[in-house]
């Protein structure tokens, strides 16, 4: 098995974004004992991330940019889609409470996918949405601190497994309620590069 697997990581950091002029903005950090704590190879966090850290020792400190390509992506103009206001309609009635300009929420497809996406325009017409991530055609700066970095046990990896089993996105926040076609975007783990 590949050595960068299965590892057990702890780590306390600043992300900032750098817009395309230059412009350094934070986007989160880690709060005084709530660390980003994951196991790697699942998908949880960005891979060049991973590689990044993987190799760092507890209390070793890290300061690294990733380019939009290692990061998520370039802003895509095609991901923005005027949709009916249908598709945000309860028993005939738009969401209003939910759906409305600057709304953070994770749409569900009929195929069972899920989706984050953000509401740019609600009008007459329909309702304009955004499938590009935020942090989407910028550069990422992440400065930081190991706190730990071991193989994960058995125990962890089953536990890891079974998160990713659920059909949303594998916490315990959402309450068995992640069969709407929308709400809330993320995990509420309060870290966004997942």
């Amino acid at each position: 098995m590949d050595k960068t697997q299965n590892k057990y990581v702890s780590v306390s950091y600043q992300l900032f974004s750098i817009a395309p002029d230059g412009t350094r903005h934070i986007e989160e950090q880690t709060e005084q004992g709530n660390p980003f704590t994951f196991i790697t190879g699942f998908g949880f966090s960005l891979d060049a991330f991973e590689q990044h850290i993987v190799d760092l020792t507890p209390g070793e400190k890290f300061d690294f940019t990733l380019k939009p390509a290692e990061a998520f992506g370039d802003y895509e103009e095609s991901n923005v889609k005027k949709v009916s206001r249908d598709f945000f309609s309860i028993n005939g009635h738009f969401d209003h409470e939910h759906i409305f300009p600057g709304a953070d929420i994770t749409l569900k497809y009929d195929d069972g996918r899920y989706q984050r996406a953000f509401i740019k325009d609600v009008d007459e017409d329909g309702v304009t949405v955004d499938t590009n991530h935020p942090l989407a055609g910028v550069s990422l700066q992440f400065i930081g601190l190991m706190l730990e970095n071991r193989e994960a046990t058995t125990k962890e990896i089953e536990n890891q497994l079974n998160m990713m089993s659920h059909d949303c996105c594998g916490c315990d926040d959402c309450e068995g309620e992640c069969d709407d076609h929308h709400q809330d975007g993320g995990c509420g783990c309060g870290h966004c590069h997942h």
